[in-house]
């Protein structure tokens, strides 16, 4: 018997994308998952601009979709959201929480009665002087950015029940750990429209998160203002051409160029990102990349990147850990979307971790 239901709200870029789970006994099963586009510029980077357009568009999921719940986890990723390493006097969770806002204050580029704060707890330690310490990733997000996101959310007749980092509803969905040494961590990449979300674990702990306000959508910008032709034309030639196994090496044509400029940055932005998580003192080994996202399908990238981090890197299989339910779907429909489910099923898997 299905257990309850629970729905990952992913608004993004591009389009908005649901995903209900049931939990019951068993494995988790995947029982719908749809997406609907939204009009250009009404989220921009990861945050939401139109509240009307993009209700809409989540209503206009619901009623396709036909997901049993209204209640939905819902997820951020933008340049309003920071999350930082720090070191705190050892409290109880509940007596931290409280007083995380007045321990914070100095470390976030943002006032502190302006965000809504949290923290992942990574490990007790001893400092110098013999004090209880406790380190943390700790998550500023802008309130008024939040509270936009969760105003179309509501206006689409939704009720939502928790907002979490998208970063940790990736590493939610994708950590399996098979494959890796203890000691070893591993980088997760979700490559979005516009945001793309990394997150280095050890262990399912996360360690280093970074959001990229770059993605997929940006080489499409590229070549359709570089050919002067309509972002779906744009698109199709993106795929058709995709990215050169090796920097410098593609057809001289103006779509290769703009692709090669653009999607040649965004690898040395994703590799520039693990060098730098890799310069932290007590850094892990990455002993991998797993791509996942809308833009990890560009032709080449996996290539390309493999190249830039000298790591494998892996494409993800987030529907592999999944029971499957009546979806509605069909097995290649299944296989166009999978790249896509990762940030959902992550969200609503929040509510049983």
């Amino acid at each position: 018997m299905a257990g309850r239901p629970v729905v990952g709200l992913d608004i993004g870029s591009s389009g908005v994308r649901a995903a209900e789970l049931s939990m019951g006994k068993g494995p988790v099963t995947l029982e719908r998952f749809g997406q609907v586009a939204l009009p250009e510029g009404a989220v921009r980077e990861g945050e939401v601009v139109d509240t009307e357009a993009v209700a809409a568009a989540i209503r206009t999921l619901w009623s396709q979709t036909k997901f049993r719940s209204k209640k939905v986890v819902v997820g951020v990723a933008n340049q309003k959201v920071v999350v930082r390493q720090v070191d705190l006097p050892w409290l109880p969770a509940k007596e931290l929480r409280a007083s995380l806002q007045f321990q914070v204050q100095d470390v976030i580029p943002m006032p502190v009665e302006q965000a809504i704060l949290d923290f992942h707890p990574l490990e007790e330690f001893t400092n110098d002087h013999g004090g209880r310490m406790l380190r943390v990733l700790l998550v500023a997000a802008a309130r008024d950015m939040v509270g936009s996101a969760v105003h179309a959310v509501e206006k689409a007749g939704l009720q939502p029940v928790m907002v979490d980092l998208t970063s940790f509803a990736v590493m939610r969905s994708l950590v399996t750990g098979s494959g890796l040494a203890s000691m070893e961590a591993e980088a997760l990449v979700d490559v979005g429209a516009n945001v793309t979300n990394i997150v280095v674990h050890q262990g399912g702990v996360p360690r280093f998160v970074r959001i990229l306000l770059m993605g997929g959508g940006d080489i499409t910008d590229a070549v359709a203002e570089r050919l002067g032709v309509p972002m779906e034309q744009a698109e199709s030639v993106k795929q058709a051409a995709g990215l050169a196994l090796v920097a410098g090496t593609g057809d001289n044509h103006p779509a290769n160029r703009a692709i090669e400029q653009t999607g040649g940055a965004f690898v040395e932005e994703v590799r520039g990102s693990l060098d730098y998580y890799l310069s932290q003192p007590g850094a892990a080994r990455v002993g991998r990349v797993v791509l996942s996202g809308g833009g990890s399908q560009l032709g080449g990238l996996v290539e390309r990147l493999s190249a830039a981090t000298r790591l494998p890197v892996e494409v993800a299989r987030p529907m592999s850990v999944l029971k499957l339910g009546k979806t509605g779907l069909t097995d290649e429909q299944l296989a166009y979307v999978e790249p896509l489910v990762a940030v959902p099923v992550g969200l609503a898997m929040a509510v049983a971790s």
